[in-house]
């Protein structure tokens, strides 16, 4: 049945046909259910999108403590994580490529603590920021495989072993290659690559070069970035917890992949 939209962000039939079996970890007529779940997951597409605080979430949507408490079942489910990773094969497959990449790139990157999220921020000297730092793995198409969140202090390489763990689960053990920045230097990373049967290939600028350089592989997760940054609920750490935010990158991903898979099915 067609859903009336009263937000850009409102999900759209036939992505919510797709959707909609993952997140019913109910059935739809459980005498529980006090709210439509499609509306339930509009006012999360909404808050992930505008970046408005849970209070705020408006008044034609269902009650900010309905949502949240959904929210909370579906973020403990990881179920975020299973839509991706199946809307990844299904984009892979339509493009003609296997299912599950042999080639990702790791990266990551620094969002400015809040007073909700300070209690768990470092500070990174280099970009001069207090906050967490998101470490992602993405496949050479910029779709998302896995995510670690640390406080902004923590070095990128020592990351390299959860990330690597998480992407041959998700992937079956396909990945062989991880391409990097020169951050990921050293002996420690590439061991913690390799026991996961992974080689790390650091991309390095020229030598001489200054300023910005467009690297071969590095660009395709500073465009994942790029992607993630438009949802606002992501341009700072608004959450007290790091699993909160480890999995909204997952829904803003969500939202992503529906967009795209609908558009190209």
């Amino acid at each position: 049945m067609t859903a009336p939209r009263r937000y850009p962000s409102d999900v759209k039939d036939d992505e919510w046909a797709f959707v909609a079996p993952y997140l019913a970890l109910l059935r739809e007529d459980a005498p529980q259910r006090r709210h439509p779940l499609r509306a339930l997951f509009n006012a999360l597409r909404y808050l992930g999108h505008t970046g408005c605080q849970w209070r705020y979430l408006p008044n034609d949507l269902p009650p900010w403590a309905a949502v949240y408490q959904q929210w909370t079942r579906w973020r403990d489910a990881r179920i975020f994580e299973d839509i991706v990773h199946d809307l990844n094969e299904l984009q892979r497959l339509l493009l003609d490529r296997p299912a599950t990449p042999s080639a990702v790139i790791l990266d990551g990157r620094v969002l400015q603590s809040t007073p909700e999220s300070g209690h768990r921020a470092g500070y990174d000297g280099g970009k001069r920021r207090k906050g967490s730092k998101a470490h992602i793995a993405v496949d050479t198409l910029g779709q998302l495989l896995s995510v670690v969140i640390t406080p902004a202090n923590a070095q990128e390489r020592d990351q390299v072993g959860q990330l690597c763990e998480r992407v041959q689960a998700v992937t079956g053990q396909s990945v062989q290659v991880g391409f990097v920045d020169q951050g990921y230097t050293g002996e420690e990373a590439e061991y913690a690559a390799a026991v996961h049967e992974i080689d790390l290939q650091v991309i390095k600028k020229p030598e001489g070069q200054t300023g910005f350089v467009l690297l071969p592989r590095r660009w395709v997760v500073e465009r994942s970035f790029a992607w993630l940054s438009r949802f606002r609920r992501l341009a700072r750490d608004y959450e007290r917890l790091s699993s909160t935010l480890q999995q909204l990158h997952f829904v803003v991903f969500t939202c992503i992949m529906l967009a795209r898979h609908t558009n190209s099915a």
